[in-house]
């Protein structure tokens, strides 16, 4: 931050503080109260897509963020309650699209499931595949400006970090080349790969970016020992939000 004295035409002083744009961003997400989120599940065929939303659940409560800014949605029936909607198109597009995003909050939206080449992210209890461009929508309508992070872990779910879901106040995070599978998703694992990185990473990281670059190298090294193609996991940094810290 800098400041200097300007003289007005009248003759009084008037200081003048000039605050540079990575400066602006670093002071976002400061507060805890400011954040609303959805987490999802979007299929229940394996648990390890309901284990990411409740661990990162528990880990925002932890961290301050109010319980009533924090939405979950499952696909698995045993899940749904009072506290998890079911994870339907419907009611996660509406979700997203009535946060109540005002000045100075933060947008979280983590979405994680299998995904359908060139189609999206797979609802299984809607028996379709939610579309980037429906997303980019809700999140308009829900959080307009305000610096938001998406989070797509799914097969092929590269194709959410562009087109009409890039916007200068939105980084989003994606598991996958538009091209390629992830890795993970069984039975026995308590995470995806992806999943498994991001949230082994998030609690040492400064910024987002930060974040993405080291899930990104813990998936490469994961898939190594597998011996599999590396998915190659895909980001888009807004210019508004390329410096944004984790918040929390």
């Amino acid at each position: 931050m800098a400041s200097r004295l300007v003289r007005l035409s009248s003759g009084v002083l008037m200081l003048v503080v000039l605050i540079g744009h990575g400066a602006a961003q670093t002071t976002a997400g400061t507060s805890a109260a400011g954040w609303q989120v959805v987490l999802a599940a979007g299929d229940d065929a394996e648990p390890v897509f309901d284990n990411a939303t409740r661990e990162l659940r528990e880990r925002l409560v932890a961290a301050g963020v109010p319980a009533d800014n924090i939405h979950r949605l499952s696909a698995n029936p045993a899940e749904v309650s009072r506290d998890v909607e079911p994870a339907v198109s419907k009611v996660l597009l509406r979700r997203i699209a009535e946060l109540p995003a005002r000045i100075g909050d933060q947008c979280l939206v983590f979405l994680t499931s299998h995904g359908e080449r060139g189609a999206g992210l797979w609802l299984a209890r809607s028996n379709a595949a939610l579309h980037p461009d429906e997303l980019a929508q809700a999140l308009s309508r829900g959080c307009g400006a305000v610096p938001t992070i998406v989070v797509v872990s799914a097969c092929y779910s590269g194709g959410f970090a562009r087109g009409k879901m890039a916007k200068p106040n939105r980084i989003i995070l994606t598991a996958a080349r538009n091209d390629r599978p992830s890795f993970g998703c069984q039975v026995h694992r308590t995470y995806n790969f992806f999943d498994e990185c991001l949230l082994a990473v998030l609690p040492k990281a400064v910024t987002w970016r930060t974040a993405f670059d080291g899930a990104k190298g813990c998936v490469r090294q994961m898939e190594h020992a597998l011996g599999a193609r590396p998915s190659d996991p895909q980001a888009y940094f807004g210019g508004a939000v390329s410096a944004l810290k984790v918040g929390f």
